[in-house]
């Protein structure tokens, strides 16, 4: 009976899915962020909610719950309400790589979210002081090589992106590189800057006014392609390093059992959004790239990064913080 119920239940959901879309929205959406205002994330996310607006006809308005590297923010949209109205703007960490290093996460990433579009991908970046010796990746690899005791790299925190792009690197050469992981991007910058640690990794947004100021040389990207914003800087596998890509990327979900057709009319507004030639311009002057998709494309993403992430983590004995 059960059983029954639930399937009529599922059969209304998606024949009344076209009348819901057709009246949606009708108030504000709220799109929460799992990261506190003011850095890469939140300025993609505001940037993308002030066009989206214009094609959905309501208000957007950004709600940071950042915390517990960003589960707080996910668990809270995987509980709400699936209409619409309460999204999640994420990065790869909150739902492709925690939920392999936590067997206590809250939330699962494919259960309990319905994917909506891919929005930007952000690309590695290999960085040291910019008065260093070292002008290469391949110099920072001997220098590494040459020191009993290995040199010391940040990151911006255990299983982050940045960190997995050290483990990848340190992999593919043998060197003795230390993992120095840092609560957020903003004290490893400045300690890279200072000296206390040699180099370091991060998405390019993170780094690009230090890269553009000139107190961090860029020495290697850790992707397939080069940054389009760092032409002349090449990638590790162009220096000899090969498979480390590790690019970082921000995604819009719902949760889970929001209507297909809810869902379809988010998705055009974001392709609209990212369309939009003044929008892409300025998500590429910061160091991200537009990347749309359809909600099915998204899934299967997903599904991939968390298997290709989950590997490495296992392979590489990441274990989280506390």
């Amino acid at each position: 009976m059960f059983r029954l119920f639930g399937a009529l239940f599922a059969a209304l959901m998606v024949l009344g899915s076209p009348a819901l879309a057709q009246d949606y929205p009708t108030r504000t959406i709220r799109i929460v962020v799992a990261f506190p205002p003011g850095g890469p994330t939140d300025f993609v996310a505001r940037l993308m909610a002030d066009k989206m607006k214009a094609s959905l006809g309501q208000n957007i308005i950004i709600e940071n719950k950042p915390g517990a590297n960003a589960a707080i923010g996910a668990d809270f949209v995987a509980k709400s309400d699936p209409d619409g109205y309460t999204l999640f703007f994420t990065t790869s960490g909150a739902v492709a790589i925690n939920p392999n290093m936590r067997s206590d996460m809250p939330y699962d990433p494919v259960r309990d979210f319905a994917p909506i579009s891919r929005l930007v991908d952000l690309k590695e970046v290999l960085v040291v002081r910019a008065d260093s010796p070292i002008k290469t990746a391949a110099d920072l690899i001997a220098l590494a090589k040459s020191r009993p005791e290995g040199i010391a790299m940040a990151s911006t925190g255990v299983g982050s992106p940045p960190h997995l792009a050290l483990e990848l690197m340190k992999g593919a050469t043998g060197a003795n590189i230390v993992h120095v992981p840092y609560r957020g991007a903003a004290q490893a910058v400045t300690d890279t800057i200072g000296g206390q640690v040699v180099a370091m990794f991060a998405d390019l947004p993170v780094l690009l006014p230090q890269i553009r100021g000139g107190t961090l040389r860029s020495i290697g990207v850790g992707s397939r392609q080069r940054a389009t914003t760092l032409p002349d800087v090449p990638t590790l596998d162009e220096q000899g390093i090969k498979d480390v890509y590790a690019d970082n990327w921000y995604a819009l979900f719902a949760p889970a059992r929001t209507p297909p057709a809810i869902v379809a009319k988010i998705n055009a507004a974001v392709a609209a959004a990212l369309n939009d030639p003044v929008v892409a311009a300025k998500l590429i002057d910061v160091g991200a790239v537009p990347a749309t998709g359809t909600p099915e494309r998204l899934a299967d993403f997903l599904k991939s990064e968390i298997a290709r992430w989950g590997k490495v983590i296992r392979e590489k004995n990441i274990k989280p913080e506390g």
